[in-house]
């Protein structure tokens, strides 16, 4: 699978994972074609991917657990589309017709109230205890902050009365 003309290195590196692993069996190893920044920097990266405009897969890293953000991607473009527990995990014949997007997330910053958060510029974490849940900024279908907090707090099993910490960050979006 090589890269067409225009596309993005981060999606591209996404596709071409999913499409080794799904047709092989096997994580590839990270190509020596990439942004030196893919090499250099480490951050939490989601990989999302959608069907005909219907979620099919998101899994991510809140915060960097490889060394850099190519194996970040590598890592996370298998598992959301074969370990993401709401979905059944790709088959090779999908590939083709699959759109996908890589999402860098930036630092954390805790905040103090929702009224620091924007749903198109913010994404949002809330933790109680152990428990966590994260929900990216600018999603179609979520247009409040009250919407925002409330998914990101029942993907972590926490109730709507429960007092949480808050944090915000931003994200680049690769498509």
């Amino acid at each position: 699978m090589e890269r067409t003309m225009g596309e993005d290195a981060y999606v591209w590196l996404a596709r071409k994972s999913m499409d080794e692993f799904i047709r092989t069996g096997r994580r590839m190893d990270v190509p020596k074609s990439l942004p030196e920044e893919m090499y250099q920097n480490r951050a939490g990266v989601f990989v999302s991917i959608k069907k005909e405009g219907a979620l099919r897969g998101c899994i991510g890293t809140i915060q960097a657990v490889y060394p850099s953000i190519a194996e970040e991607i590598i890592f996370n473009a298998i598992s959301a589309s074969t370990r993401d527990p709401r979905f059944p995990a790709v088959a090779a014949e999908e590939l083709e017709r699959l759109d996908v997007s890589v999402d860098v997330l930036g630092e954390m910053e805790e905040i103090d109230s929702p009224d620091q958060l924007d749903v198109k510029r913010y994404g949002v974490v809330v933790t109680k205890g152990r428990r966590r849940g994260l929900l990216l900024p600018n999603l179609e279908g979520v247009d409040t902050i009250e919407e925002q907090v409330a998914i990101a707090r029942q993907k972590a099993g926490i109730g709507c009365q429960e007092k949480v910490q808050l944090e915000r960050f931003e994200v680049v979006r690769h498509r």
